[in-house]
């Protein structure tokens, strides 16, 4: 599966970059964005990655669009893990990365190499046919052997039947139709807009959306939908091209501040 990173990183397979065109990260001046093109003093701090894994099993593999929705679900428990905050246990490892480049990198596994990463510190996080297990970020030169022998790239997947409009009480992460993807550059651009909504929420709201199980839904607009999308002054996911793609915005993400999940599904 493919990976996600910033510039600079030295892993040829983790050369990706994804910035948000306008989202700042808990009231922090937009000039130093972690998704900026430009070079920032965040790209002088230490660089970490969050690592995804996801399961895919030769026999039952998981349909896309779950693995992606799974994908940036684990993300924000991440982000929302007790473990994750103050003073617990990855919260130094979750400021570092935050304080730097934002970087994520899916891998692949199944058999043996899935029960070797379910045996490191992490969270597996399930979805309707889809597991991802994401951990506390790493340096970049310094995963876990048994993550680090996992594959990034060749597996792709498909949706057997037609994908549901998404259920538009929660939020939405929209996918460029214009831009073709793995499975895995798709699930780390899913993972970046989970956590520009994220960011987007006040703590109470955060709490309400955790409780809630963190729904959201992965779409593909048309071409049409797409354009108001980017015209919406939502924030937006952008890739630098290093990998698989040209460099341009690759998820609209409707949610945050647009969205409150509430209890009841009811919008705010």
């Amino acid at each position: 599966m493919s990976s996600d990173q910033t510039a600079g990183n030295s892993q040829p397979q983790a050369s990706q970059d994804s910035r948000d065109s306008r989202g700042t990260q808990d009231g922090q001046d937009p000039q130093d964005s972690p998704f900026r093109a430009e070079r920032t003093t965040r790209d002088e701090a230490p660089q970490f990655v969050l690592p995804l894994v996801a399961r895919i099993e030769r026999a039952e593999p998981p349909h896309r669009t779950d693995a992606l929705e799974t994908a940036a679900r684990a993300v924000l428990v991440m982000l929302g893990d007790e473990r994750s905050l103050g003073d617990g246990e990855w919260a130094q490892a979750m400021r570092d990365w935050q304080d730097a480049r934002i970087r994520k990198v899916v891998r692949r596994a199944r058999g043996a190499e899935w029960r070797r990463a379910e045996a490191l510190p992490g969270i597996t996080v399930t979805g309707k046919s889809a597991e991802v297990r994401v951990f506390p970020p790493v340096p970049l030169d310094g995963w876990p052997k048994d993550l680090a022998r996992l594959q990034v790239s060749g597996t792709d997947l498909d949706d057997p039947e037609a994908v549901p409009p998404p259920d538009t009480t929660a939020p939405v992460l929209w996918m460029n139709p214009d831009v073709e993807m793995s499975a895995g550059k798709a699930m780390a651009q899913a993972g970046h807009g989970a956590q520009l909504a994220w960011w987007e929420l006040s703590d109470e709201e955060r709490v309400i959306w955790r409780d809630a199980g963190y729904p959201l839904s992965v779409r593909t607009p048309d071409t049409a939908r797409w354009r108001e999308l980017m015209a919406s002054g939502l924030p937006v996911v952008r890739d630098a091209g290093f990998t698989e793609i040209e460099p341009g915005p690759t998820v609209v993400s409707e949610g945050g501040s647009h969205f409150c999940p509430l209890p009841g599904g009811r919008q705010q």
